[in-house]
């Protein structure tokens, strides 16, 4: 009677065995734990200060950071406002995506990214790093920087984080205010 069940058992592991599909590898096979986020929030908000002043607030539709690599990804929307020593908010940048290197806290902003001041400079590029040791933006990619007065493009681009002082390295075009009316 053993044997009966054993043979039963014995038959019926062969058939689950070999009617069994071929199944894709666990996740946990193919992602390492630095690929994993430690974090992930929707619609976040977070706030950098520095000796209990705002520097900086800055929203995303999807934050997720990685505590291996020390890098936080923003996806979807990014959008910073960056505030001066009186507290007032003097520039804004907004990108399509966005990565922050937890380390030294730098900013690499991607995809229609636009920075625009209180005075009415705005700048357009593909992608722009903020330097947080520096408190600078800067690429190497072409720029757009239009004023209430001129419109400049180029290649090359490097500012103050309230685009006040900037420098583009390889100008391309140059107008002033009275093209834009034509």
């Amino acid at each position: 009677m053993k044997s009966f069940y054993f043979t039963a058992f014995l038959m019926a592991m062969i058939l689950i065995l070999g009617c069994h599909k071929d199944e894709p590898a666990k996740i946990s096979e193919f992602i390492s734990g630095k690929e994993i986020p430690t974090q992930e929030s929707w619609n976040s908000t977070i706030v950098f200060t520095d000796s209990g002043n705002t520097r900086a607030i800055l929203q995303t539709a999807h934050l997720r950071m990685y505590s291996l690599s020390q890098t936080t990804l923003l996806d979807t929307s990014v959008k910073i406002d960056f505030y001066g020593r009186d507290s007032k908010k003097s520039s804004t940048l907004t990108s399509k995506r966005g990565k922050v290197d937890d380390k030294n806290r730098n900013l690499y902003a991607y995809e229609n990214v636009v920075v625009k001041n209180d005075s009415g400079v705005v700048v357009e590029t593909s992608e722009l790093m903020w330097e947080n040791t520096k408190q600078k933006i800067m690429t190497d990619k072409f720029v757009t920087i239009t004023t209430p007065t001129e419109k400049i493009q180029g290649y090359g681009f490097e500012s103050d984080q309230f685009i006040r002082n900037y420098i583009i390295r390889r100008i391309t075009y140059v107008t002033n205010s009275t093209s834009f009316d034509k």
